[in-house]
């Protein structure tokens, strides 16, 4: 006699299964690499906003740092210069990380921040009562701020606050025709935004690559890159890789940044590994000015299909054909995975070639069939796009690069 099972205790072992499952095979595929644990620095960005809080400029009370980018931007053009400059050395942490503030500022704001984050992890590299863990992380982080502050770099976001945020931006971001953002994945800090070795699966290899390589495709179009990783991402191995918790929270900041752009220009996203769900999340709340989302090594969009993302932008996904991200289920059951397969056929995306990208972390290495499609996507470049079939059926429909 076959027992019987309740519906609910069905779902409660299904929901067991599928984590054990999830776990089993990140654990054995590599969805990211060995976690150390690190010492994490007093977080400085509540009292940076207590601060900001409590001043006034002219009389005026200060934008709440939850201000729409809109608010932001029209309290700012209502200053005098020097009344920005004054809030750009005071509030440097604020300054720097608020959509709408323009972007010449958030630049200058940063580079005081950054300043001032050196100061104090210079004080404690130089402390005895360090463990020699402890030391190694300021060590390792006074050389990570001296790095971002070196060469006219652009640095559009910036928090040390815990594990730490930044964005860069490649390129004149005023005056670009295209704009790209790269919004990277798992194990995503302030230490890794930029590596020596395998320099590509990093934020700053990876724009810095496309930024090249839209360059190649298109030398007359203005266009900008920014390296995005202005966001919490999961760290290590556990429940954060397979929930859309973070991700939700990441996208929430994506459509912030989106939104607080300069000028009129085209805007796409290129979204690898865990980063394509941040974007899958942020789709349907996206300014129409945003024309294409593009993703590589994706566990899922948390949706069943492009068509119920919501967004008018075209969708493209790409998997190499060595990428265990192929491995992970894709499922969604009770909060768990990510939801279905974006290259499989019936998701609807448009499906590139990614030759080349030699598994999950080279999509955008130089002479790749995945990053040649994404700078030619980046550009407005259609016809040069290379699918992943012979049928060019990734071009169908679109008419120009205005095309929505």
């Amino acid at each position: 006699m076959t027992p019987f099972i309740a519906p609910s205790s069905l779902t409660v072992w299904r929901t067991l299964l599928a984590l054990a499952v999830i776990l089993v095979l990140l654990a054995t595929t590599g969805w990211t690499g060995p976690h150390r644990a690190r010492a994490v620095p007093l977080d400085s960005w509540d009292a940076a906003t207590a601060s900001w809080r409590a001043d006034r400029i002219g009389g005026r009370a200060l934008p709440d740092p939850a201000s729409p980018p809109t608010a932001v931007a029209a309290f700012f053009a209502s200053l005098r210069p020097r009344q920005r400059t004054r809030l750009a050395e005071e509030h440097p942490l604020v300054v720097g990380n608020l959509d709408g503030v323009p972007v010449a500022l958030r630049y200058r704001a940063n580079r005081h921040a950054l300043r001032r984050a050196l100061a104090a992890e210079r004080v404690r590299v130089a402390d005895r009562r360090l463990s020699a863990e402890g030391h190694r992380e300021a060590l390792r982080r006074t050389h990570r701020f001296s790095s971002l502050m070196s060469g006219g770099r652009q640095i559009l976001a910036f928090d040390p606050s815990g594990q730490g945020r930044v964005a860069e931006v490649f390129g004149d971001l005023g005056r670009a025709e295209r704009i790209s953002v790269v919004v990277p994945g798992v194990d995503t800090h302030l230490l890794t935004f930029q590596k020596t070795a395998r320099r590509y699966t990093a934020p700053y290899g990876m724009a810095e690559s496309l930024y090249a390589a839209e360059r190649e495709a298109a030398p007359d179009v203005r266009t900008a890159v920014i390296a995005w990783a202005d966001y919490t991402a999961p760290t290590g191995v556990g429940m954060d890789a397979v929930t859309g918790r973070l991700a939700s929270e990441g996208s929430v900041r994506l459509v912030s940044l989106v939104r607080a752009l300069p000028g009129t220009s085209h805007v796409s996203l290129f979204c690898h590994s865990y980063g394509s769900v941040v974007c899958g999340l942020a789709a349907r709340r996206l300014p129409r000015r945003v024309t294409d989302i593009a993703v590589a090594g994706s566990p899922g969009m948390r949706a069943e299909s492009a068509a119920a993302l919501g967004t008018r932008a075209r969708v493209w996904a790409m998997r190499d054909a060595d990428d265990w991200i192929a491995d992970v289920p894709y499922l969604d059951v009770g909060g768990l995975g990510h939801g279905a397969d974006p290259v499989a056929p019936e998701f609807g995306a448009r499906l590139l070639s990614a030759d080349g990208a030699a598994g999950h972390a080279g999509y955008f290495v130089p002479g790749t069939d995945s990053l040649r499609n994404f700078a030619e996507i980046g550009v407005g470049a259609y016809a040069g796009v290379r699918c992943a079939d012979a049928t060019d059926a990734c071009r169908s429909g679109i008419y120009g690069a205005a095309s929505v």
